[in-house]
């Protein structure tokens, strides 16, 4: 059983790469962006929840996100295992992750962690703008703002799972 994490600033390749190693392990690959969309759609309370900060602009808060990561990673496709992307994003969900985990009877067995230069990433995420009509990759002062809360927030999480030994750096480019 492998119960893996995959972090790293957009365009590091987290998408390819989780799909590429769930399949590798035989495990599913769960997104929190897929999480989100699936309650939103399926018009889950947690959903419904989600959608009144989604309308209003607002951060869905980690009680929220967390409460959604619970329920998703207790569904039988992920007892053998599991590939989470996109969460935690930071401290507060680190500790949450870890109460769900401790609740599951399980624990993680790595972070992979994807790193790639930040000009590069840059480059890659203005033609992924240019190829798949990406408008959140199109604006370059844009993608320096997430690369930068990606400094800011989910660094220090990276940290942390550093400091437990869990961290396993790979080149994203």
């Amino acid at each position: 059983m492998t119960r893996l994490l995959i972090v790293g600033p957009a365009g590091a390749g987290k998408g390819t790469q989780s799909a590429k190693i769930a399949e590798d392990h035989g495990i599913v690959a769960i997104s929190t962006g897929d999480i989100f969309r699936a309650n939103i759609k399926g018009e889950t309370a947690l959903g419904k929840e989600a959608q009144k900060y989604v309308d209003a602009g607002e951060l869905v808060p980690d009680s929220v996100t967390n409460r959604m990561v619970e329920d998703r990673l207790g569904w039988d496709d992920a007892a053998d295992g599991f590939l989470l992307d996109g969460y935690p994003r930071n401290r507060v969900q680190v500790a949450a992750l870890d109460e769900i985990l401790g609740r599951l009877g399980v624990e993680l067995d790595a972070v992979l962690e994807l790193t790639a230069d930040r000009e590069e990433l840059i480059q890659r995420l203005k033609k992924r703008a240019e190829i798949e009509g990406r408008g959140d990759d199109a604006d370059e002062n844009a993608i320096r703002r997430r690369l930068e809360l990606f400094d800011h927030e989910t660094a220090p999480m990276i940290e942390e799972y550093d400091a437990r030994g869990l961290v396993r750096r790979v080149d994203g480019l």
